[in-house]
């Protein structure tokens, strides 16, 4: 029997609630500028996690689960990103806000309506509605730091929190070391003494864990 706590929409709506707090501190004129380690700016940072967010959602909300190859949502149109959330970037950064709340409610209720048995396709393994709340809790504290990052605004994620979606996403991940730290090493975003630093293949664990 797992001791561990499970991830819930609540935590999704954490985890967005203090990402919109730390954006809204952010310098307006520093969003054009590269967000940390992710090869483009704050703008589009913030649009490609709007997107995985309501991927998310979009997944799991089905009656029938979405695999691969359903005619769904268009991604990929030529000279197009496959972004189909787009936010209206001229009034400002605000609006990247609001659509990033609104993400994070569509994910929260959507697997917190989804029963514990049912399932839906991730690149990373068939996931379970908790997997896809830790999804949406790591996405998002992962893009903050990002985001942070290139604008200059101190984040840390709450020790619980990280705790939650590091158990969940990561269960190779040591028990003994601070969440948050131990959250960026293994997405690729930092060091943990006596561990070798991951690169950029690093990959989470979809799958149920019980």
């Amino acid at each position: 029997m797992s001791s561990r706590t499970p991830v819930t929409g609540e935590d999704v709506l954490e985890a967005v609630a203090l990402t919109a707090v730390a954006l809204r501190e952010g310098d307006a004129r520093a969003w054009d500028d590269q967000a940390g380690p992710m090869e483009m700016s704050c703008w589009d940072a913030l649009e490609h996690l709007h997107n995985a967010l309501f991927s998310y959602a979009l997944r799991l909300a089905p009656p029938i689960p979405w695999m691969p190859g359903r005619p769904t949502i268009v991604w990929d149109r030529p000279g197009e990103l496959p972004l189909p959330i787009a936010y209206d970037r001229s009034e400002g950064p605000e609006a990247g806000v609001e659509v990033l709340t609104m993400m994070g409610g569509l994910v929260a209720a959507t697997v917190d309506a989804r029963a514990p048995a049912e399932r839906s396709w991730h690149v990373w393994g068939v996931a379970d509605p908790e997997g896809f709340a830790a999804m949406g809790v790591v996405e998002t504290l992962v893009h903050a730091f990002d985001l942070t990052q290139g604008l200059g605004v101190a984040f840390e994620a709450p020790e619980d929190l990280a705790a939650k979606g590091l158990a969940r996403l990561f269960p190779e991940a040591p028990l003994d070391t601070d969440p948050w730290r131990t959250l960026l090493w293994a997405t690729g975003r930092g060091e943990l003494e006596g561990f070798e630093r991951r690169g950029p293949d690093w990959a989470w664990h979809s799958a149920p864990l019980d």
